[in-house]
């Protein structure tokens, strides 16, 4: 085995990581060695928002100052451990182990994206509304959270922001099992023509940007069947080595940054927040779904 390779057992699993001094994110210093000790403890956070769900990753072989690609389908040859699930003609990777995940991170896999709806089925795993400013410096975009998470909780709907760890922010809500994806876009369609039209300078649903203005986009139309996005606790591929970050509704209120919230600082905040998203209760949305027309 050469200088630049070595061995390791992760569950019983050898893997031979290569590159360990590569620096995938240059300007925070952080090597390939750093990120994968950072991916286990990132893991037991990382792990249950992928398991069951088709994954799409992002890859940067030579980091982030590099070129970088998504991939879908599982990459051949794959180790023994690693399960893989069919949809669409592709092959997907079902990331449920931290062997799975470690072998991914060697392979300079940076973003972990799994799909919304669990595999094998119609299911949606959690309702996601996705905000995105139009510009990446909008001072007004924790404001603007604050604003839907006070319309959610008028509703009775508990919910959780988080970062996206680029420039926007999403709102999770963890829902009772079957609940469908035509439900989640009526209530969608419901909660963003309220706050469109209660707050027409602030909110749009346009979804192309030439027709957003300075408006903050409202997405709740991507999250359906087929579709992914950046799972929490999910590094980025960003200058900052930014992860996707429940936050506090607290927080939200004292306008945190994306950027606050990195690799190097993120098991110090698990370690005094745990899973913000597993603390909250699955919402039952039948009485919104009752209520409306």
């Amino acid at each position: 085995m050469s200088s630049s390779s070595f061995e390791v057992e992760v569950e019983g699993h050898l893997l031979i990581l290569t590159n360990p001094d590569k620096l995938l994110w240059p300007e925070m210093g952080i090597t390939k060695a750093l990120y994968l000790q950072k991916l286990v403890a990132l893991a037991p956070y990382l792990l249950p928002y992928c398991r069951n769900r088709y994954l799409t990753t992002i890859r940067y072989p030579d980091g982030t100052g590099g070129k970088s690609f998504y991939q879908k389908n599982a990459p051949q040859p794959l180790p023994e451990f690693v399960k893989t699930a069919r949809q669409d003609q592709v092959n997907y990777i079902h990331l449920d182990n931290l062997a799975t995940l470690i072998w991914l991170g060697n392979l300079g896999c940076l973003e972990f994206h799994p799909s919304f709806e669990y595999i094998g089925t119609n299911e949606p795993a959690e309702w996601v509304l996705d905000i995105d400013p139009s510009s990446d410096q909008d001072v007004r975009l924790m404001g603007a959270i604050s604003v839907i998470g006070e319309a959610l909780h008028s509703l009775g709907i508990q919910s959780v922001p988080k970062t996206s760890g680029a420039t926007g922010v999403q709102i999770i809500i963890p829902i009772q099992s079957g609940t469908t994806f035509e439900q989640l876009h009526k209530v969608g369609t419901f909660l963003s023509q309220f706050l469109t039209e209660k707050y027409p300078e602030l909110f749009t649903t346009q979804r192309l940007i030439k027709d957003r203005g300075n408006r903050i986009y409202i997405d709740y139309v991507q999250h359906a069947k087929g579709k992914s996005l950046s799972a929490p606790y999910t590094p980025r591929g960003r200058p900052l080595a930014t992860v996707s970050t429940p936050l506090l509704w607290e927080e939200v209120q004292q306008e945190v940054k994306p950027q606050d919230f990195h690799l190097l600082n993120m098991e110090e905040r698990l370690a005094i927040h745990g899973d913000l998203i597993a603390k909250t209760p699955k919402q039952s949305l039948t009485p919104l779904l009752d209520f409306i027309p």
